[in-house]
């Protein structure tokens, strides 16, 4: 009974590890399916979904490493001390080993795409993690560079599920994309600075780099630019042909409560520090988000 407790307390660290319920930001690959009014084609779902479990497989073996590179750091975090490798209940060899594997079954995955379509998707997935493996080792040291690669990695799943799908990315989505998680990168490290001002300790190396008034000037821009992006789609005339509708504008007040409430949740609440949780536990921006949803879907599908 011991041994299978132990068992189940060590499997628990495990998923720690490589963080499951982070695949959620992977749902971008879905992005331009839902935006081609293809969301109904099962071939194009079925390889989307693919591309989604083989991203999910690439980032758990990428949360691997970041863990094992920032270990020292993460001991001395308030909250990443308890991280499975810092609070050493994984050995640094055996974090190698899982992401050695995750890696395998992410390549293993996108085996199963099509022939034609699978070496552009590879090539975009290796891409992305020899990029992440990059700013794992160095390069998020260098403050606006770490929000940018991080903001790219999102571009790059929205590229893989346009391959995949054998969609033409509009424009719009890409730049809306790049500036929405631009956005929500420097939401994220306004909470580093807040921490760093309070405790005098920078949680990361480029902390320092940052500070409340250009953090706060960052959200603003990136915010505003995204929402103009946004309704500049809305409004184009390609995109009013390829629906046969001119009031997708109308979806642009989802977007804008959508960021209002983030702002709040960022500059009142303080708690911006993981976006993924944000999205999962607070439920004005789950009903906004479906709520947008929905709207977009009545009106381009229906």
């Amino acid at each position: 009974m011991n041994n299978e407790y132990t068992y189940f307390i060590y499997m628990k660290d495990i998923l720690k590890l490589i963080r499951p319920q982070q695949w959620i930001k992977n749902l971008f690959v879905f992005i331009p399916m839902f935006f081609s009014s293809e969301l109904f084609n099962t071939g194009v779902f079925v390889n989307t979904l693919i591309m989604f479990v083989a991203f999910g497989f690439t980032a758990s073996s990428i949360y691997c490493y970041n863990d094992i590179v920032d270990a020292d750091d993460d001991r001395n975090h308030p909250e990443k001390c308890h991280r499975p490798i810092a609070a050493g209940k994984v050995s640094v060899g055996t974090a190698y080993r899982i992401m050695a594997v995750m890696f395998v079954l992410s390549v293993g995955t996108a085996l199963f795409l099509p022939a034609p379509l699978m070496p552009s998707a590879m090539a975009v997935l290796l891409f992305y993690y020899v990029m992440n493996l990059a700013y794992c080792s160095r390069l998020k040291q260098y403050a606006i560079i770490d929000v940018c690669i991080i903001a790219f990695g999102f571009v790059l799943r929205i590229l893989a599920g346009g391959i995949v799908g054998e969609i033409v990315l509009s424009k719009w989505i890409v730049l809306m994309t790049f500036l929405l998680t631009l956005f929500l990168s420097f939401a994220k490290r306004r909470d580093d600075v807040i921490r760093m001002n309070e405790t005098g300790e920078a949680p990361r190396k480029n902390t320092t780099r940052y500070n409340l008034t250009f953090i706060n000037q960052a959200v603003t821009i990136t915010a505003s630019v995204t929402l103009v992006c946004y309704i500049m789609y809305t409004v184009s005339p390609e995109v009013a042909r390829q629906f046969g509708t001119e009031n997708l504008y109308l979806t642009s007040v989802f977007v804008l409560l959508g960021l209002l409430r983030y702002i709040q949740i960022t500059v009142v609440d303080k708690r911006s520090g993981d976006p993924t949780k944000v999205i999962m536990h607070d439920r004005f921006s789950q009903f906004v988000l479906i709520a947008w949803g929905l709207a977009f879907l009545v009106m381009i599908y229906l």
